[in-house]
């Protein structure tokens, strides 16, 4: 009995690590995001995409975040990927915490080019640290990494290919919608898979090893009566 109350504490204990490994990772995914908008030389592929959005239905960037999140999902969750409490956390707090992030007015506007150019890549690679944990925490990835983690399953291609690709279909619908483009942009769309497959690589992660827990699995962890069972098996990620 004592030796059961232990284990459960252990795995409650890491589960909550891994739920502020998520959320850190949410809010520096938002992060990155307002430095490439406050480069000021041209919005990131999604942010073209969001703010045409917003200025179409009359919307905030981060409600549009939210909507095409919710979207993008629905798309992953058919071609096969799990849906889990990361999925969900990543369709709204990114929203939020861009909103709020923006609403603060604490990341500096740049001013000239060249700081532009340094604020966009540093943003582009804060997004990438973002993503490695947030999917690290095995949660379930974001519906826009669910997307580029689906590509690199069927295509096997690599990961870098394949969230180039998404950014620039990402680019081409939001000009369509009226999203303001520039050289920031097309940096963007060419340098964000660099930079995610550079950072995965650097700290020796493979998306495709994930074993993303779903929604389902997290519920009988903590409800169902077969709990032992639960925590004798294997956890997605060892830290």
């Amino acid at each position: 009995m004592l030796q059961t109350i232990i284990e459960r504490g252990f795995v409650i204990k890491q589960y909550y690590t891994r739920l502020m490994r998520l959320i850190w990772g949410l809010f520096l995914y938002a992060l990155g995001i307002v430095f490439t908008l406050n480069a000021h030389i041209g919005y990131a592929p999604w942010e073209v995409f969001h703010v045409g959005l917003a200025k179409t239905i009359g919307i905030s960037i981060g409600t549009a975040s939210i909507l095409i999140g919710v979207i993008i999902g629905v798309i992953t969750l058919l071609l096969g990927e799990k849906l889990g409490i990361g999925t969900i956390l990543n369709m709204v707090l990114i929203g939020v915490f861009l909103d709020m992030i923006l609403g603060l007015n604490i990341i500096p506007v740049s001013n000239n080019f060249i700081f532009g150019i340094i604020m966009l890549i540093s943003g582009l690679f804060i997004i990438a640290l973002g993503s490695y944990f947030y999917i690290g925490s095995a949660f379930g990835a974001g519906p826009r990494d669910s997307l580029m983690v689906a590509l690199t399953r069927k295509t096997e291609l690599p990961v870098g290919v394949c969230r180039g690709t998404i950014e620039l279909l990402a680019v081409l619908a939001g000009w369509r919608l009226g999203g303001m483009i520039g050289i920031g942009t097309i940096i963007s769309a060419f340098a964000i898979g660099f930079c995610v497959q550079t950072t995965f690589k650097l700290l020796k992660f493979d998306t495709t090893a994930i074993n993303h827990e779903t929604l389902g699995r997290t519920y009988k962890l903590f409800f169902s009566d077969k709990k032992e069972q639960l925590y004798e098996e294997k956890m997605p990620v060892d830290y």
